[in-house]
């Protein structure tokens, strides 16, 4: 101050000084609601902290920021731990925030209904894109931890119930930071084996931290990508994750995954047998109906006396014979009347009726009818039809008419 003023820097920084010297504005909790929030590629979090009363510039840089298991967004009512500070080159205070959590809601809660909200909108809830389980797999996947009691009893009950089915344990871990990756490189080798029918992916109860790394959106992409049916059985039936709303089928407990994942074999054959049997009383019932309905038709007069059946066709047909007969015999007739007058008629125009009444006919040596004697010259021959025989003539007068 020697100079008797403070430059703007100068100034600047002494009251950043004095703020970040103050120990109640150091590592406090600020309630308010965000707003203006903005993350630009750098990664850091920009935003406002406001109540009814005034607003407040906060920063939260991206080393921070990337634990948190919820994204903060306009409107959220959230509590930021943190200091107040300067930003010199602005002159202006602002809160570092170190941590943020949702007030009224747990992070873990509010990261959950955010991460559900945006998969559903996606359709990965969708009915429609979900597999039906296979009815007789043959070999099943369990991709869960190799040490818990969860895998004991799905293999107890796979076994039990199934005795024939293959049972491929793909271990992963299944609580701590690692185990959401650990989960999803699981079901993808899961995805990769050609010969696997179907997935169980899942574990024993816990608190809902622990069942976390099920509500991850690697874990949720992983079992929409698997190739195979996937049951999701995550704790207790009370215990809801990602899993469960992403999976094929949710099962409330992975013994109730086993259960689902295959039939028992005891009651299919129990079932079988009873099916068998009432095949058989089926059948031995119809036996007797269609021995039943033979005999009574066996007591019809036309297997007594089989021959009486065929006397009214026989009758039938000798009537139809007889008139058939009646009616060409009365044809014929008429055709032989007619036939009889046609033939008079030829009779009488015939050529050899009037050669029987004692006129000839004289054919040229040619063989053509000569009808005048200027046809024929002296000297040559010519044959005469009569009524019976014939003549050969040789020409030797010849008259003109």
């Amino acid at each position: 101050m020697e100079k008797g003023y403070f430059t703007v820097s100068e100034l600047t920084s002494l009251i950043k000084g004095l703020l970040e010297a103050v120990p109640v504005l150091q590592g406090i909790w600020v309630r308010g609601e965000i707003s203006n929030f903005s993350q630009p590629t750098s990664g850091h979090m920009y935003f406002y902290l406001k109540d009814a009363g005034a607003r407040l510039r906060c920063v939260m840089f991206r080393g921070t920021n990337f634990r948190l298991r919820f994204r903060p967004a306009d409107g959220l009512e959230v509590f930021a731990f943190g200091s107040v500070g300067v930003y010199e080159r602005n002159g202006e205070y602002q809160f570092y925030v170190e941590a943020l959590e949702p007030a009224g809601l747990g992070s873990l809660y509010l990261s959950f209904l955010q991460l559900k909200e945006r998969l559903e909108k996606e359709g990965l809830f969708d009915p429609a894109r979900k597999r039906p389980l296979p009815r007789f797999p043959r070999r099943v996947a369990l991709v869960t931890s190799p040490t818990g009691a969860a895998v004991r009893d799905m293999i107890k009950i796979l076994r039990q119930r199934h005795p024939g089915v293959d049972i491929l344990v793909i271990p992963c871990l299944v609580q701590g930071p690692e185990a959401a990756p650990s989960i999803a490189a699981a079901l993808e080798k899961a995805s990769r084996l050609a010969e696997i029918d179907l997935v169980i992916v899942g574990r024993g109860g816990g608190s809902p931290e622990e069942l976390w790394p099920f509500n991850e959106e690697i874990v949720a992409r992983a079992i929409v990508a698997c190739r195979h049916p996937v049951i999701a059985a995550v704790g207790h039936e009370i215990d809801i994750t990602i899993a469960d709303f992403v999976a094929d089928h949710r099962a409330p407990t992975p013994t109730a995954a086993a259960e689902m994942a295959v039939p028992d074999m005891r009651l299919l054959r129990a079932a079988l047998a009873d099916l068998n049997r009432r095949l058989i009383v089926a059948a031995r019932r119809r036996l007797a109906a269609e021995r039943v309905f033979l005999e009574r038709l066996l007591t019809r007069s036309v297997f007594i006396r089989p021959t009486r059946i065929l006397a009214g066709p026989r009758q039938r047909l000798d009537e139809a014979r007889y008139k058939m007969e009646a009616s060409l015999r009365r044809r014929l007739g008429d055709f032989r009347t007619r036939l009889g007058g046609l033939a008079g008629k030829l009779e009488a125009v015939s050529p050899l009726a009037t050669l029987a009444r004692g006129y000839a006919v004289c054919l040229s040596a040619a063989g053509r009818i000569v009808r005048a004697s200027g046809e024929v010259d002296l000297g040559e021959e010519v044959r005469v039809l009569l009524a019976r025989g014939r003549l050969r003539c040789l020409v030797r007068e010849k008259e003109e008419s």
